[in-house]
């Protein structure tokens, strides 16, 4: 069956999250995410969103931004963003999932400034990414897959991952679990426990290493036992296109 990388990324990503635990969505791929998680493997996951909603069920129609009613009719705590991340600070979150502009081999994540030239490039800013980075127990990142994007070094280091590598997030006193995965519209990424790089884990098909190599700006570590990114399922694929039927996260041609 044909499928979109966004399609794969959202399945990958839903893959990612297990049941019972309380998930800092966010926009775009994560929602969808969410939905197929809880409809396939992880029934009593929670929902958490900036705008201060938390949902024990799945909205019933179509979500294009976290405040749409959709998201808010039948959420079971719809209160502020200091209590939402103050779950965060109480350590209450299993999963944030985060994107960017720009990451480095160590997981920092960009989205406030790049340079463009001789000039620089005001960017959307941190939002809760940087809460999220922090304090979540575990970070998933979900990134479209472009050499600019992916870079030796961050301009700017909006949200943390691994710093400059090793023990530096115990040194910084972050008590979040950082970056664990990276889903890309091309290859998954892990962490090496020791270095805290990126470790090629797996090429989603159609894809091949060489490509993979030279759209990343540092020498990449690759897995031994490197593997194919599992595709969608036809229950998957099903479920992703019931959530987003005109392709508008996930880029299909309907």
């Amino acid at each position: 069956m044909n499928y979109t990388p966004q399609e794969l990324m959202v399945a990958a990503a839903a893959r990612q999250i297990q049941d019972r635990e309380l998930v800092f969505v966010g926009m775009r791929l994560p929602m969808l995410a969410f939905q197929l998680a809880k409809v396939t493997h992880a029934p009593r996951a929670v929902s958490l969103f900036e705008n201060g909603l938390l949902r024990e069920a799945s909205a019933q129609a179509m979500i294009y931004t976290m405040g749409d009613l959709p998201n808010q009719i039948g959420a079971t705590w719809a209160t502020g963003l200091i209590d939402v991340m103050a779950l965060l600070q109480r350590g209450a979150v299993e999963v944030g999932f985060l994107g960017g502009a720009q990451i480095d081999r160590f997981g920092n994540l960009n989205t406030t400034w790049s340079n463009a030239g001789e000039r620089k490039l005001r960017l959307p800013g941190s939002g809760g990414a940087c809460d999220i980075a922090c304090l979540a127990k575990r970070v998933v990142i979900l990134m479209n897959h472009e050499p600019r994007r992916f870079v030796e070094r961050v301009d700017y280091i909006t949200s943390p991952g691994y710093g400059s590598g090793g023990a530096w997030r115990r040194e910084q006193g972050l008590t979040g679990g950082g970056p664990s995965v990276l889903i890309t519209s091309k290859a998954i990424f892990t962490i090496d426990s020791a270095s805290k790089e990126w470790v090629l884990h797996s090429v989603h098909p159609r894809v091949s290493l060489d490509e993979i190599k030279q759209s990343v700006g540092w020498r990449l570590q690759i897995a031994p036992e490197l593997r194919e990114t599992v595709p969608p399922t036809s229950e998957e694929l099903s479920r992703i296109r019931a959530f987003d039927p005109q392709g508008f996260w996930t880029r299909r041609a309907v």
